[in-house]
């Protein structure tokens, strides 16, 4: 049986197959019985999982076509965003944004609404320009922006098809400079929030939770091209040191496995990761969560974290607290609000980690949304609650699988 990346979930599908182009594709969908897509695998729960046949998007081809004209690129949804990267840099383009990890696929990152960090940087979903679906049918559908339903189209949940090409807007290549600080208290940490999250171009903090009370690394990765970075002045002046050399994230990992640091500007898709794609990324065994809330609700947030610090911190290989700028998606974490999120990656004990969540989730202040594709324990009507557009997404779900072959366990329970 094949499983997830993180090896937590094995898939229950009947059949798993990985077709090599359109046609087999085509054939794949033919037939009754539910039908899920799968990319890069990099889900947590069983948003992808399946009893039917579960499609693999591995294989088919990557399809990419540059418009340095038009600033776009056309690319096969199965395509992974490091590999993505490293064509169009050759180029001599860019993305505007990257996600931690460069190994996820564009179809699955933008599916579940995935991001990076920055105040001024949307999700990965923000940069699509178009997209095309094939429906169970074998029909292509071509939402682009601008069409009515284009903003429903976007993070899907993988509920109206099998994306066979994205159109994302690039821009020219730019160079970023990443520089790690260490220790600053959280008390300090909250007070100046705004200033932190506003002092370079992406800004991550790294924390335990524990009693220390401390953030225990700071990263920020600043575009040379927007001048000196407020950071280089702010975070020593609010008490954090400079790192004396590479740093992973999670305490005692590898710091090879990271992108650069140290403050040297260099390739933009070399540093907005925060890890290189021949590494494994991330620590490799593991489990992940990740909840956003308004800026306005993030010191409330911290504090509920803080709180049960004494719980968190005995399963967790590191937090991390991210920003994202608002969008217009409909299931967008971010949609209607500058978001402030807090991922959490866990130690592989999935019991004792589904045993916490509520505890986290009862804390947390109710404008609280779940990443799609990552642990929660939410109830499923609270969670479709925070998403004003959920009944026309689900309309639009309807209209474009009208038998229901895409809905899998995960999509019932949240009532499609």
């Amino acid at each position: 049986m094949e499983a997830n990346w993180a090896g937590n979930l094995t898939y229950g599908a009947q059949r798993i197959v990985h077709p090599a182009d359109r046609a087999q594709l085509v054939e794949a969908l033919a037939g009754a019985g539910e039908v899920r897509v799968v990319g890069s695998r990099h889900s947590f729960n069983d948003i992808t999982d399946t009893t039917g046949t579960l499609i693999a998007t591995d294989r088919l081809p990557a399809g990419v076509e540059v418009d340095a004209a038009a600033g776009v690129v056309r690319v096969g949804g199965g395509v992974r965003y490091g590999d993505l990267a490293a064509l169009l840099d050759g180029h001599g383009l860019a993305l505007p944004n990257l996600a931690s990890l460069p190994h996820i696929s564009v179809a699955g990152a933008i599916a579940t609404g995935t991001h990076g960090s920055g105040d001024r940087l949307g999700s990965l979903a923000t940069s699509v320009r178009a997209l095309t679906l094939l429906t169970p049918g074998g029909d292509e559908v071509r939402y682009a922006r601008g069409d009515e339903d284009f903003p429903g189209a976007v993070v899907h949940l993988g509920a109206l098809g099998v994306v066979v090409e994205v159109e994302l807007e690039v821009e020219p290549a730019y160079d970023v400079a990443q520089t790690v600080h260490e220790r600053l208290g959280w008390d300090t940490a909250v007070e100046h929030l705004d200033a932190l999250t506003a002092s370079a171009t992406s800004v991550s903090l790294f924390t335990d939770w524990s009693a220390a009370g401390q953030v225990a690394q700071i990263w920020t990765k600043h575009r040379a091209d927007a001048g000196a970075p407020a950071a280089a002045d702010l975070l020593p002046a609010l008490g954090a040191t400079l790192a004396d050399g590479p740093r992973h994230p999670v305490p005692g990992g590898d710091a090879r496995a990271s992108t650069e640091q140290g403050g040297v500007a260099g390739n933009w898709a070399q540093r907005l990761p925060h890890f290189r794609l021949e590494f494994t990324p991330s620590s490799g065994r593991e489990l992940q969560s990740e909840y956003f809330v308004p800026r306005a609700d993030a010191p409330a947030a911290i504090e509920a974290f803080r709180s049960l610090g004494d719980r968190i911190s005995p399963l967790l290989q590191i937090s991390e607290v991210r920003t994202v700028r608002a969008d217009d998606l409909w299931l967008s974490p971010a949609r209607g609000q500058d978001t402030v999120a807090f991922h959490f990656t866990w130690l592989p004990d999935q019991p004792a980690v589904g045993a916490l969540l509520p505890q986290i989730e009862g804390a947390l202040p109710p404008s609280v949304r779940p990443h799609w594709g990552k642990l929660w324990r939410m109830d499923p009507a609270f969670v479709t609650s925070r998403f004003p557009d959920w009944d026309r997404f689900a309309r639009l779900r309807a209209q474009l699988d009208p038998e229901r072959r895409f809905v899998n366990g995960f999509l019932r329970r949240l009532g499609l």
